[in-house]
């Protein structure tokens, strides 16, 4: 467990019951607020779940004065994804051009807030407890799925059109979303961007992962039975470790 300030603690769920509170706490964001399902959903139990959870490390940031669970990050290496058979995101998109060469790979999912500890200190707790587990584990790259909510392109376009415009990745670390779903980003010419407008309905953790230096892969891919427009980010973790200080100003969920 990390101690960080007197406020938080940071730690890897280690039993049954850490598992449970940090699916708690994703139902409560992400099936409560934002209206997902899932195939797994316990929605009797309260549990946001899927096969996967079984293969991931999960990162946990507790409230020392009430016990509580606050903040999750799901974290899936490329030796566990093997033995799940896949990424999770492998389903939406073509991870091919990551997946050459010796580096090591780190999945990053289900990362969520308590409303009640948005815009605080928690967030930075979960980053630096990430930043402290990609150097233990060698990271090389970090990528991931980030969602805008809902299904509704045309009101988003501004934002996606944006991160085409600005932010797409070079091709060696272009992961494509994959042509069943392939749905693209370049939706508005570049002279027709509001830039101030497509950063406000930019989601604080896509802005937080723009910051250390992220980049978006090509094509979006929405979730219908998930309420989300995914786009799918990469991170070179040594653009990070120079740009980590940037970390701390996140402060939503993803």
């Amino acid at each position: 467990m990390t101690d960080l300030t007197p406020e938080f603690s940071v730690k890897l769920a280690s039993t049954p019951a850490d598992l449970r509170a940090a699916q708690k706490l994703r139902y409560d964001v992400f099936v409560r607020e934002l209206g997902s399902d899932g195939g797994m959903v316990d929605h009797v139990g309260g549990l946001e779940q899927d096969r996967f959870d079984a293969f991931c490390d999960h990162l946990m940031v507790f409230h020392r004065a009430s016990g509580a669970v606050v903040g999750v990050y799901r974290l899936l290496r490329d030796d566990q994804a093997a033995r799940a058979g896949q990424f999770y995101s492998e389903d939406e998109y073509d991870l091919g051009v990551l997946k050459t060469g010796d580096r090591r790979l780190l999945e990053l999912g289900r990362s969520c807030l308590h409303r009640d500890f948005r815009g605080g200190s928690a967030m930075h707790h979960l980053w630096t407890g990430l930043a402290d587990y990609v150097r233990r584990h060698q990271i090389d790259i970090l990528f991931g799925v980030a969602s805008f909510h809902g299904t509704d392109v045309a009101a988003i376009a501004q934002p996606l059109s944006r991160l085409h415009q600005a932010h797409l990745a070079p091709p060696e670390l272009r992961v494509r979303a994959r042509s069943a779903h392939f749905q693209r980003m370049d939706l508005i010419a570049p002279d027709r961007i509001d830039r101030k407008l497509a950063m406000r309905q930019t989601p604080a953790l896509i802005k937080a992962y723009l910051r250390l230096g992220g980049v978006v892969g090509e094509g979006a891919f929405v979730d219908h039975a998930f309420n989300t427009t995914d786009v799918c980010l990469v991170l070179d973790t040594a653009r990070m470790e120079t740009r980590q200080g940037r970390l701390y100003r996140a402060d939503s969920s993803g």
